[in-house]
């Protein structure tokens, strides 16, 4: 049974697919998101467990993530974001975008200091000569010479 021109290039388009899907880099490229998503959460918990309340006793126990203004909506004394959105005020969550922002700058600089070793590891490898084996000194030549001549006579 003979296939038609869009059985042939469905088939074309699956293989090609799984080449691309099968070869290396994008594995690695899987392996490094799987791994960025892993850094991310312990950078968020190194943030919002360890820094904020740090940060929060250094400004006089203010808990940056529950730091909101109501800019419209029902009036009210809200205890939290949440419960000023769920009154259906219109609340701009400043104390989360602090948040977000401290998380960014120490992911940034994390990989910063990673990418930077990495490069600084490349660079020495390149900087490195490529040693070439010496040549032996023309004592050890001449000798070896004669060792082969005498070798070919006994032959």
């Amino acid at each position: 049974m003979e296939r038609t021109g869009a059985g042939v290039r469905s088939n074309s388009m699956l293989k090609d697919f799984r080449d691309f899907a099968f070869k290396g880099n994008v594995i690695d490229m899987a392996v490094g998101i799987i791994i960025g998503a892993a850094f991310t959460t312990v950078v968020s918990s190194l943030v919002n467990d360890l820094l904020m309340p740090l940060l929060g006793r250094v400004t006089g126990g203010m808990d940056f993530s529950e730091r909101f203004t109501v800019i419209a909506g029902p009036a009210g004394n809200y205890a939290t974001p949440a419960a000023a959105k769920d009154a259906g005020a219109t609340v701009l969550a400043w104390g989360n975008f602090i948040t977000a922002t401290i998380s960014f700058l120490l992911v940034a600089f994390v990989l910063f200091l990673i990418v930077k070793k990495l490069m600084g590891a490349f660079k020495k490898e390149e900087a490195k000569p490529v040693q070439e084996k010496a040549a032996p000194p023309a004592q050890e030549v001449l000798l070896t010479e004669i060792r082969d001549l005498l070798r070919n006579r006994a032959l």
